[in-house]
């Protein structure tokens, strides 16, 4: 923010995508939902597109306050818009702003719709000046998007089951757009919960709002302290989850992914295909193989996965980022969904996390991963490249099985292990993906991973 990320970019940015609407729509209205998170100024960029879009000729919905991403998704199905903007840098550091485009499906956009914005936008910057003018007082409509959202999310939980259950829940939306909306519903639907950051800070407290194990110190201490069951976190945006176990215990996305999916699958007798990026746990791959249920592959990248929804072709989808999807509910990423499915499978198991954990593993095997990563520059780059275009036979002792270079390169292994190396879509970055059976072998496979493009 004050560097890249200016008034005068992001009014370059919002009258690009105004011409793409216009380009495709013609003179046909065009509506779109404009919200925004906590950060510094969020609100002000956000008032700042409403104004602008109005000026185009686009009727806006802006948001009364700062509202998860999926809620936005939500708003934009319902009133059949044509698009909408998001200001947020999701899990980024505070110092980052971001500028999310949504279409008129209520899914992340596709390459093909953000790389004609983009082209628009370097059209458009050599002496770029804004429309000014005159905005008509019912061209940018203020929205309530919270009571919409939690009545579709009503029908979608088992509440009754967590109150049977007596269920008490550790609540943290690390000062983002989840206050009031996840902590709200549990109570309205009288599940005891014990709230952590539910204010707006636009320094998230000092840290990067992510739903790491390191930035959940807090909520894991909270859980311990308050004798709850679950902790339930999401990143600055809300679409995004972080479970605690009622040990006190972080628990990896990729092991949610692994539970949720067998609950729906083994608990619900769900059946359909099942979506995951290609840095996502094999353990998807297993249960999948038991149930005789189609897998597809993704890039690294919601949208893509949003996608395979869209089309009707999954009842779950899953990526290592702690992202979701699931049938019947909406084109996008929801940590709030997330982390209340994951407290109806806890009170419906009668038994806490870490028992259900154990229990995965013994009916599908242990797996672990992690990740790590290089800064990449030019010399890097160009290995990368080379590896990706001369996949080795082998990596030290290991005989690679199969490789994929849909996003990057990945190396499959015998027994679901499995490497991953690929630059970042969103930082200049090298990163490199494992999973294998053991922490040891994770770090051996991502050790070599990192060599290769050093």
């Amino acid at each position: 923010m004050g560097e890249d990320f200016t008034f005068h970019n992001v009014r370059v940015v919002i009258q690009a995508i105004a011409n793409c609407l216009r380009a495709q729509h013609g003179e046909a209205p065009i509506s779109v939902v404009v919200g925004y998170d906590t950060r510094f100024l969020s609100d002000r960029y956000a008032a700042e597109a409403g104004k602008l879009l109005a000026r185009n000729g686009i009727a806006v919905f802006l948001t009364e306050r700062d509202a998860p991403s999926q809620a936005l998704a939500c708003q934009i199905i319902k009133r059949r818009c044509q698009g909408g903007i998001n200001f947020t840098a999701s899990f980024n550091p505070p110092r980052y702003n971001g500028l999310k485009f949504n279409t008129g499906t209520g899914a992340p956009a596709l390459p093909e719709v953000t790389d004609a914005i983009e082209a628009e936008a370097r059209r458009l910057m050599p002496g770029f000046s804004a429309l000014t003018g005159f905005v008509p007082g019912d061209a940018v409509t203020t929205i309530d998007v919270q009571a919409d959202y939690m009545a579709h999310l009503q029908g979608k939980i088992d509440f009754e089951a967590m109150r049977r259950a007596g269920l008490r829940i550790a609540t943290d939306p690390l000062y983002g757009t989840s206050r009031e909306y996840l902590d709200e519903i549990l109570e309205e639907n009288g599940v005891e919960i014990e709230g952590l950051h539910g204010f707006v800070d636009p320094y998230f407290g000092g840290v990067s709002p992510s739903c790491t194990e390191d930035n959940l110190a807090e909520l894991k201490a909270h859980v311990l302290k308050t004798r709850c069951h679950l902790g339930l976190a999401t990143d600055a945006d809300g679409d995004r989850f972080g479970i605690i176990d009622e040990k006190g215990g972080f628990v990896h996305p990729n092991i949610i992914l692994a539970l949720l999916l067998d609950y729906l699958v083994r608990g619900k007798g769900w059946r359909g295909g099942v979506a995951r990026s290609i840095t996502t746990t094999h353990l998807l791959d297993r249960i999948a193989r038991r149930y005789e249920l189609p897998l597809l592959k993704t890039k690294v990248g919601f949208k893509y996965m949003a996608q395979l929804y869209l089309e009707g072709r999954i009842i779950f989808g899953g990526e290592e980022s702690a992202c979701i999807a699931v049938k019947d509910h909406l084109p996008e990423k929801d940590g709030i969904f997330a982390g209340l499915l994951v407290a109806e499978m806890v009170a419906a198991a009668g038994r806490g996390l870490s028992e259900l954990r154990r229990d995965l593993f013994k009916a599908y095997g242990t797996m672990t991963s992690g990740q790590k990563t290089l800064d990449l520059t030019p010399e890097r780059a160009k290995k990368l490249k080379t590896l990706v275009q001369n996949p080795p036979a082998k990596l030290g002792r290991r005989k690679v099985v199969a490789t994929e270079t849909i996003d990057g390169l990945k190396l499959d292994f015998e027994g679901d292990r499995w490497l991953v190396v690929r630059s970042s879509g969103t930082e200049p970055l090298i990163r490199c993906y494992a999973e294998a059976e053991t922490e040891e072998e994770v770090e051996a496979l991502l050790k070599k991973g990192l060599e290769a493009v050093r």
